[in-house]
């Protein structure tokens, strides 16, 4: 079949020549319009990226940080780390009283819960050293949208109108409200004429439009005036880093995913390692038998995320090639107990919170290159705190770090040291942006949103591809099930998994709890027969689009 245009076929996007997928369709559409002149899979994701900058401030953002995985076209892959950091002032116990007691959610509220913002660093970095497109034709689509405005739509509306404000943050408050003081409605202009002067500066000067002159001077203020801690020399100082990307053999296909301060690579590998272990042949996708062995190999990963992992630059001795090897994962897959459910210990051992809103975009070009990133700002519009000349939202990634040394619970209170704070560390995250090849070729590109829960929505996804031959819309609307050590209980759809099999699960010991919905996930699949992708994106994303050409 010869394409000569994308088409739509049962709420997939079929392309010859390339793909964008992500939470926006007006994002993925300047994302394509990038790649039809002539640019490649790095100058299309910092496209859309700074897009949804302007239309998913939920979470596209540049006032957080991610990590972006990047197969170019020789099949070289890296990965581009540009996780927030503590700033200098930070100290391992600034979220403590004075009995040492962690004060109320003061990790996740108010300005000390912001981290030293890398989005703009980390586009930057990614574009002078991989773009082809000049920089300053990737932001211009973003300041249009934000000077010029875009229609408010529905989704962007009800997610403004579903959210809670915090007291303080007056900022959020009046952020989507037009020159009337009225929120914007669905079908009305948004304007951001703010955050367009600051998509300026970053369009003239690159990462030197936001971490100096007056964007920075105006962080800074904003920092002093509200008893922050993010100085001149921060922003300065912060940097990005090229890093190995984590990889893994999975039944033939190579597993390219993101190494420390996320989790996300090495659990992902070490679980992909243990379900190797199924006898495939004998269990189906709909069993009872399936979903135990996978609450128990999700068990063992987040023993292991929890237990070791870290910044790199800060835990010099983590044992990735054990964790991510064969051989351990075959050991520790004969532990298993194949008919009843494990029980979960502290041992003083527990995992990050994170926040749930983060956002990811899958990428193809016609070269053969790939990129998955994935970025956030924490929380679903993250601090909820700005300032009024910048138009943009400060994460609240702060809350990523363990905040009281040694002390661990079952409500997820932890207190392992390699997620401690200290001074320009990066926080500990679940981020799980992923690139499958085949034959040296990009097969599968993945990631999603959700916190604690994206390691294992991603892998269920490959294992959903991978292992059952499922289509890429199936297997992102699949059933999805999430446990994470502690608390001990299963998180799954309500809507998705039968009867059948929860009671079944219960009888085996299982604690189960229902959810709406567990990740957010666009991803483009390879169809190797036809010589197309296939692009989708998660029905939970309203205004999700997967746009090819």
């Amino acid at each position: 079949m010869f394409l000569l245009n994308a088409i739509e076929l049962n709420s997939q996007i079929i392309a010859k020549n390339g793909m964008v997928v992500s939470d926006s369709d007006i994002a993925s559409q300047i994302g394509i319009d990038v790649l039809k002149k002539g640019g490649n899979a790095i100058d299309a994701v910092t496209a859309t990226a700074f897009a949804l900058a302007v239309t998913f401030p939920a979470a596209g953002n540049i006032g957080g940080g991610g990590f972006i995985i990047y197969l170019n076209s020789k099949n070289k892959v890296t990965s581009i780390d540009f996780r927030e950091k503590a700033p200098i002032l930070a100290s391992e116990k600034m979220f403590q009283n004075e009995t040492g007691d962690l004060i109320y959610n003061s990790n996740h509220k108010g300005v000390k819960a912001i981290g030293v913002p890398g989005t703009v660093d980390g586009l930057y970095y990614a574009h002078k050293k991989y773009g082809t497109i000049p920089w300053n034709e990737l932001v211009q689509p973003a300041i249009n949208l934000a000077r010029n405005g875009f229609i408010m739509t529905i989704g962007l509306f009800n997610s403004v109108n579903n959210r809670k404000f915090h007291p303080t943050q007056d900022f959020l408050k009046n952020y989507f409200n037009n020159p009337q003081k009225k929120i914007v409605k669905p079908g009305e202009i948004w304007i951001q004429k703010a955050l367009s002067e600051t998509l300026i500066s970053i369009r003239d000067e690159g990462r030197n439009g936001f971490y100096d002159g007056w964007v920075a001077d105006e962080i800074v203020e904003f920092m002093k005036k509200n008893n922050g801690l993010i100085t001149h020399k921060d922003l300065k100082n912060y940097n990005s880093v090229e890093r190995d990307p984590i990889k893994g053999d999975y039944k033939g296909y190579k597993i390219y995913s993101m190494p420390p301060p996320s989790s996300g690579g090495v659990t992902l590998i070490s679980m992909l390692n243990m379900l190797e272990q199924i006898e495939t042949e004998k269990i189906n996708f709909d069993s009872t038998k399936y979903f135990h062995l996978l609450i128990e190999i999700m068990r063992i990963g987040f023993f292991e995320r929890a237990k070791y992992l870290g910044d790199p630059d800060f835990n010099l001795n983590m044992p990735i090639e054990k964790l991510t090897s064969k051989v351990s994962s075959k050991t520790k897959f004969k532990l298993i107990n194949q008919n009843k459910a494990s029980k979960s210990l502290i041992n003083g051992i527990n995992h990050p919170n994170d926040g749930e809103n983060t956002t990811h975009i899958s990428v193809v070009d016609k070269f053969g290159g790939a990129v998955s990133l994935t970025y956030t700002l924490e929380d679903s519009f993250g601090s909820g705190m700005g300032s009024t000349k910048l138009g943009f939202i400060f994460n609240n990634e702060m809350g990523d770090f363990n905040p009281v040394a040694g002390l661990t619970t079952e409500a997820g209170l932890i207190g392992t040291s390699p997620n401690l704070i200290e001074p320009e560390k990066r926080m500990l995250s679940s981020m799980t942006p992923t690139i499958v090849t085949k034959n040296k070729k990009p097969y599968l590109i993945i990631g999603s949103p959700g916190g604690r829960t994206i390691i294992n929505t991603v892998f269920q996804t490959i294992a959903n591809v991978l292992l059952f031959n499922m289509g890429i819309k199936e297997a992102i609307e699949a059933p999805k099930i999430h446990h994470q050590w502690f608390p001990d209980n299963v998180r799954f759809e309500k809507n998705k998994l039968s009867d059948e099999i929860k009671n079944k699960l219960i009888l085996m010991g299982h604690n189960l709890i229902g959810v709406e919905q567990l990740g957010n996930l666009m991803g483009i699949l390879f169809d190797e027969k036809n010589k197309y992708f296939i692009g989708a994106s998660d029905s939970a994303s309203p205004d999700g689009a997967a746009i090819g050409y």
